[in-house]
């Protein structure tokens, strides 16, 4: 008689960089912030068909809110589900921003070749075969937007502490992306950026 038994697999992301891997429909996959209020930058492409990918604004769609709670799924561009928030300890993340880049610490803060979400991301999935593509739209764990009623967004610190994670199952095989967001520049990241953890549990026969 076969038996399924957990495998897991633990990555310490360092400040500043990102970090990509393929995980197997039912894995568990645990993103834990480590020191708080650290932004993650995260994205997923259907490992089988790269053009199905992680979409924001139709998970907003589909939800109707921008404050996404366990038991209820991440959809991609073509409105599939792909993965499952199972446990949330925090529950305020970000589904507006766009992956901060060169060109943005540029413009806002007059620093050039900064180091960007979009580099780190582009650089972990390089080995799979993903073209970077002209933006990431990640699912921005921990990132704390607020928006007010006259409709202006700002993003200010994140409510995440020390050990705060959310957990996620992959509703199918998926390629992940995680870059440990870059920016000291503003309350983003509480103006100090720091390691995250990754954790991912899958089922072996």
């Amino acid at each position: 008689m076969n038996t399924k038994q957990r495998h897991k697999q633990s990555f310490r992301i360092p400040a500043k960089t990102g970090y990509a891997l393929k995980v197997n429909k039912g894995s568990l996959i645990r993103i834990t912030d480590l020191e708080g209020q650290q932004v993650v930058d995260f994205v997923a492409y259907d490992a089988l068909d790269a053009n199905n990918r992680l979409d924001p604004g139709v998970t907003l769609d589909i939800l109707r809110s921008y404050r996404i709670k366990p038991g209820q799924a991440i959809y991609s561009n073509h409105y599939q589900p792909l993965l499952k928030i199972v446990r949330d300890t925090v529950g305020v993340h970000d589904f507006f921003n766009s992956a901060c880049r060169p060109e943005m610490y540029e413009v806002l803060y007059d620093k050039k070749d900064h180091a960007s979400c979009y580099h780190n991301l582009n650089m972990a999935l390089s080995p799979f075969g993903i073209i970077p593509p002209d933006q990431h739209y990640p699912f921005n764990l921990f990132m704390k937007s607020v928006v007010d009623s006259q409709g202006k967004i700002d993003v200010v610190a994140p409510d995440s502490r020390v050990g705060d994670y959310v957990e996620m199952e992959a509703l199918t095989d998926l390629i992940i992306g995680l870059s440990a967001c870059p920016c000291e520049e503003s309350s983003c990241n509480g103006y100090h950026c720091t390691p995250v953890q990754l954790d991912v549990e899958s089922a072996t026969e």
